[in-house]
């Protein structure tokens, strides 16, 4: 049975829910994509797009005929991605094609083409990644599963809800440094609520990158950890927004009353070796 035999043999309700369009391949150069309700375009995500490019994740453009012109009205963006990366705006792409359109409503399905979008969690694109097997989420995953702890969906005990927190201290500082996070963390607090929260891990991870090995564990685990964690965060948020304040409350902590303890002048110069935004969301963190 062909497409159209398939058609016919449909209720009215069921073709209600089938938009009439047909698909076929045009050259870029025949696109047009600079209608008024269209966004500018970003050349920092085309160029994001590009340094990872994948062409399983270029969707079909969708065109509206009109007129004897084809005009993008989604996927302005994919044509220049693909344009770039192919070296040629000749190049051509799979195409969604409208053909009773009018400007009016190109520009309605524009404006309303995410509303009933349902974006990924970073906890669902974690998990695609490692049933992927991609060896970046594997390696994070290995380290995670060998402190007896596992990322999960919504907290619960041993579980680790700031997947873009873990990604980020692996990006950024090393599987090594992750591994020391993670083990400071649990030897420190066992698992006490929120002591595996997205900024204590981001602050733990800044305090290991500042001071290295000069960082004695022995001493953070028994002059830091002698207070509870809700401390910890309270005294932060008190000192200074985000993970540079968790840092700084703990090394305050572990200094204690000594004259030759570590300086929170080291956790700014580390700071400025990245460029990186310091961390303010409180990831996998609790209230109460």
């Amino acid at each position: 049975m062909n497409s159209d035999e398939m058609f016919e043999h449909l209720t009215d309700r069921q073709k209600k829910c089938i938009p009439d369009v047909y698909f076929a391949m045009i050259p870029i150069e025949d696109l047009v994509s600079n209608q008024a309700y269209q966004r500018p375009l970003s050349d920092e995500h085309i160029k994001s797009a590009l340094e990872e490019f994948d062409v399983y994740q270029i969707n079909p453009v969708k065109v509206s005929k009109r007129d004897g012109t084809n005009f993008v009205f989604d996927g302005q963006h994919t044509i220049e991605i693909v344009a770039a990366a192919s070296g040629s705006r000749k190049t051509p792409v799979w195409c969604m094609i409208f053909d009773e359109l009018k400007y009016k409503d190109e520009a309605h399905i524009f404006a309303d083409q995410q509303k009933h979008v349902k974006t990924l969690s970073p906890y669902e694109i974690y998990h695609a990644h490692i049933e992927a097997g991609d060896e970046r989420q594997m390696l994070i995953d290995s380290i995670v599963r060998s402190f007896g702890l596992e990322v999960t969906r919504n907290p619960k005990p041993c579980g680790l809800v700031c997947v873009n927190t873990l990604e980020k201290i692996f990006s950024l500082y090393g599987q090594e440094v992750l591994k020391r996070t993670l083990h400071i963390a649990v030897a420190t607090w066992e698992g006490e609520k929120n002591s595996l929260s997205g900024t204590m891990l981001m602050g733990i991870t800044r305090i290991v990158n500042a001071y290295g090995d000069s960082l004695k564990e022995n001493v953070f685990k028994e002059n830091v950890g002698s207070v509870s964690v809700k401390h910890i965060i309270r005294t932060a948020k008190e000192t200074r927004p985000g993970a540079l304040g968790y840092a700084i409350a703990m090394i305050q902590l572990y200094n204690g009353r000594s004259k030759k303890g570590l300086s929170t002048k080291k956790l700014f110069e580390s700071r400025r070796l990245t460029t990186y935004r310091d961390e303010t969301e409180d990831e996998g963190e609790e209230e109460g």
